[in-house]
């Protein structure tokens, strides 16, 4: 009596067995009958090379493709000031922890406060890593605000790290006579701007809006060096959205030679450097004011972020974020920044992702309400 052929789970008949594995048929039997035939062999091992050899060699191009190429490092702000100090302390250690080394140049792209460089980078850019961004934290949330000149989505992009966290704060010529928050509510108070999507014009605007203070800005600076050197010849009083490590960078003998003081902190909780000046915050009065202030100040968690255009390889993308982590933590650039008095604060590209999604789900009237407040009508160009 013959024995009915098999039918086993795998889909194979009689005593020679198939199966189909991915891209691999494989083929076995039980006995010297049923070896499996030359051409099926060769089929197997191509198909195991190819598999083999396609990851491999995708791993391999992501490792070459830096080298011999030059990263632009697009920045949003005009030459010699706190942007260009911390992009030109830290690009020699982002290249050195990239995979060939790439040359990184700077450039500088002021404008719109800081609009017009990242639209650029989104738009007309190269969205293969041979083109970053470094540009004003507050710039990711124009167009949430409605900023007309903002023609991009943050949440489209390619976030790789930022170098600091800060605290904003008004400062102002000595000689200014403004020291306390009550003085910027009882005189006026004169300060320097970049454009309608800067902080030096959207956080002042909001401190009129919401606490009654008289700040005039005088707009068409292309970045805060240059406020800083109108304050030196007394155009303007001073400069609110300013960083303690745009000062320390650039005027580092500004605090302890006490030329310049602190009337306010635009912040959620007073500075340790500061400890004797208010948070804004802390003349919030009612929640709603306290969800605005949260929502308005977000750009404060991610002070110098870097950014690529959307649409950037994956795997290019995880190695751009690597390269930053271990730039950002690399001895050389530690102690290059403690020279520059450059301040340090490591936030991860996942992290910067998280704030900027954080941020575009508020509720629409707080959203609102913070626009209104930051009268953010559209943008200038310098």
């Amino acid at each position: 009596m013959t024995a009915a052929p098999m039918q086993g789970r795998l889909g194979f008949t009689g005593r020679s067995k198939r199966a189909r594995v991915g891209p691999l048929e494989l083929i076995w039997g039980w006995g010297m009958g049923d070896l499996l035939r030359i051409g099926d062999l060769q089929r197997i091992a191509l198909s195991l090379v190819l598999a083999l050899s396609g990851t491999s060699a995708q791993a391999a191009d992501e490792v070459e493709f830096y080298k011999g190429k030059q990263i632009a490092l697009i920045l949003s702000a005009g030459e010699g000031g706190g942007y260009t100090n911390y992009a030109r302390a830290f690009a020699p250690y982002f290249s050195a922890h990239l995979p060939g080394h790439p040359n990184i140049v700077v450039q500088n792209m002021p404008g719109g406060g800081g609009i017009r460089a990242m639209n650029q980078l989104a738009n007309n850019m190269p969205k293969d890593g041979t083109a970053l961004g470094l540009v004003h934290s507050s710039v990711p949330f124009a167009p949430l605000y409605g900023v007309k000149a903002a023609n991009f989505d943050p949440r489209q992009m390619s976030w790789i790290g930022s170098i600091a966290t800060a605290s904003a704060m008004c400062v102002a010529w000595k000689q200014s006579g403004i020291a306390t928050f009550a003085d910027l509510k009882q005189r006026e108070f004169i300060v320097g701007g970049s454009g309608a999507g800067s902080q030096m014009e959207t956080l002042p605007t909001m401190l009129n809006k919401l606490f009654g203070t008289k700040i005039k800005i005088i707009s068409g600076y292309k970045g805060g060096n240059d406020v800083f050197l109108a304050m030196e010849r007394g155009e303007v009083h001073g400069r609110c959205g300013g960083l303690v490590s745009s000062i320390r960078s650039t005027r580092p003998e500004w605090f302890p030679k006490k030329m310049v003081t602190v009337p306010i902190q635009i912040a959620l909780e007073r500075s340790k450097i500061f400890p004797d000046v208010p948070a804004v915050i802390e003349f919030a009065q009612e929640e709603k004011i306290r969800s605005i202030l949260e929502l308005v100040l977000s750009p404060q968690a991610m002070d110098r972020p870097i950014v690529g255009p959307g649409g950037l390889p994956p795997a290019r993308l995880a190695m751009l974020r690597k390269a930053f982590h271990e730039g950002m933590n690399d001895p050389g650039f530690i102690a290059e920044a403690g020279k520059q008095n450059l301040e340090i604060d490591e936030v991860s590209g996942e992290r910067l992702a998280q704030i900027v999604s954080r941020a575009y789900s508020m509720p629409p009237e707080i959203v609102r309400i913070a626009h209104e407040s930051m009268n953010l009508t559209g943008s200038q160009t310098d």
